[in-house]
This record gives C-alpha cells, sequence and structure tokens, in this order.
C-alpha cells in the first residue's frame, strides 16, 4: 500500500470518527437540554379525573410553568399543579381560592373571602354547586393556599383532606396549555 493510500485511508478513518462524535455530542446536548426543560422549565400533567372539569377534562393532557411563581406569588383563580398534601407521591391540579393569610368561608356554594358580604364570582363552576357546599370555614396559614376543583360536585380537594392546605413549595407549577386532545389544545386561561 502505498504512502498515499495509507493517508486516505486514515483521513477517511478520522473523517467517520468525527461524524460519529458529532452526532454522540449532538444527542447529548439534546438529551441535557430535555432534562433541564422537564426538571426546571415546564411540567406535563395528565388528568384521571373529572375534579375540574368543563375547565379541564378527564383525559386531558397540560403543560405547566415550573418558572410561573419565581419571585411572585399564585393569584387566586389560577391552576397550578402541585404535590398532593395527604400523599405527597401523587401530583395533583385545582384552582387557588384562598391566599396566605385569608380567611374562606363556604356557605350555601358560595365563597366568602376575608368576611365579605359578596360571594366570589366563579364563572368556571361546572354546574350548580350542591354537595359539600358548606358550611366550611378556613383560616389559610402563611405561605400555604387553600385549593378547589372546578366540578366542586365531584372533587376531591380541601373540603375533604386531612393535610387542608398546599405549602406553596409544594406547587410544581402553573397550568398553562393543554395539549392533548388536539382539537381541544390551547391556552387555559
Amino acid at each position: 500500500m502505498s504512502e498515499e493510500s495509507a493517508m486516505q485511508k486514515r483521513k477517511k478513518e478520522e473523517s467517520t470518527i468525527k461524524e460519529v462524535l458529532s452526532w454522540v455530542i449532538t444527542i447529548a446536548l439534546a438529551v441535557v437540554a430535555a432534562l433541564f426543560i422537564k426538571n426546571y422549565v415546564i411540567i406535563n400533567a395528565n388528568i384521571p379525573s373529572g375534579s375540574m372539569e368543563n375547565t379541564i377534562m378527564t383525559g386531558d393532557r397540560l403543560f405547566g410553568n415550573r418558572l410561573a411563581y419565581n419571585g411572585k406569588d399564585p393569584s387566586r383563580g389560577d391552576i397550578v399543579i402541585f404535590k398532593y398534601p395527604d400523599n405527597e407521591e401523587e401530583n395533583y391540579v385545582k384552582r387557588v381560592i384562598g391566599l396566605p393569610g385569608e380567611t374562606v368561608e363556604i356557605r350555601d356554594a358560595q365563597i366568602f373571602i376575608n368576611g365579605s358580604e359578596e360571594p366570589l364570582k366563579e364563572d368556571y363552576l361546572k354546574e350548580e354547586w350542591t354537595v359539600a357546599a358548606g358550611p366550611y370555614y378556613f383560616e389559610v396559614p402563611e405561605d400555604c393556599y387553600l385549593v378547589l376543583g372546578d366540578n366542586r360536585n365531584n372533587s376531591w380537594d380541601a373540603r375533604y383532606w386531612e393535610n387542608t392546605y398546599v405549602a406553596k413549595e409544594k406547587i410544581l407549577g402553573k397550568a398553562v396549555f393543554r395539549y392533548y386532545p388536539i382539537g381541544e389544545a390551547g391556552s387555559l386561561y
């Protein structure tokens, strides 16, 4: 084999190694980026029950924004993804009703915040609220939230939990976008 042939063979081998290395680096960077986004930017949620109907339906899939509450607190009406207080291995999705330090009274299927005579306006409720419609009285601790499902007649929420409130640190993100079913895809707000 001539010196020129040996050199061409070596260049071809080096070129192949560079190509394989290029693919390995590209794939590794893609995996790192995907893991970063999944763990620090978005959270994926599957909806197994009808507790948030008609806002979110059974079988829907959502993306939540993990960064929504960095430097900012959840607001009343936000739909949040959080660690279920009675079993932190489960994630739940509910709507924020009571904010830290507030009193929340539920009577006759209406919510009153801090002793207000005017009930909270809740256009998102699925139907007339008749089950577990009060009376309830909650004093929301600092750094905690009171959350309820939109389908009040069929929602396992703070009215029934042993650990009633969701600590801010247990909120994983704000639910922002439904991506499945495709025909229903879009913003939740």
